[in-house]
């Protein structure tokens, strides 16, 4: 089992940034590919960026791209995403996932797809 706790959420200025972070327990994050998602108001949940598990492959939603950067220190079991730029429609509440993988360049952008996710942390963005 892998437990995900997500930090770093808050209110920021539109055009300010913010750093999550998901810390994983249980067991290394080393062999688990990771996604961050994100679900406001009555939306469904989108995904934002996925990471493969070695960390050299990454996938971002176009809304996103250019302004989030995912990353990973699988020695620390943590996963990153750098907001920049944040806009109003970014506020949403954010999730992390998880998944195991066996390909080491693969990354999984589909909800259905991943099997372990945190609590979320909300981020407000205010205009």
């Amino acid at each position: 089992q892998v437990q995900l706790v997500e930090s770093g959420g808050g209110l920021v200025q539109a055009g300010g940034s913010l750093r999550l972070s998901c810390a994983a327990s249980g067991r290394t994050l080393s062999r688990y590919p990771t996604g961050w998602f994100r679900q406001s108001g009555g939306k469904e949940r989108e995904v934002v960026a996925a990471i493969s598990w070695g960390g050299g492959s990454a996938d971002y939603a176009d809304s996103v791209k250019g302004r989030f950067t995912i990353s990973r220190d699988n020695a620390k079991n943590t996963v990153a995403l750098q907001m920049d730029s944040l806009k109003p429609e970014d506020m949403a509440v954010y999730y992390c996932a998880a998944r195991l993988g066996s390909s080491i360049g693969a990354t999984y952008t589909s909800i259905g797809e991943y099997g372990y996710w945190g609590q979320g942390t909300q981020v407000t963005v205010s205009s």
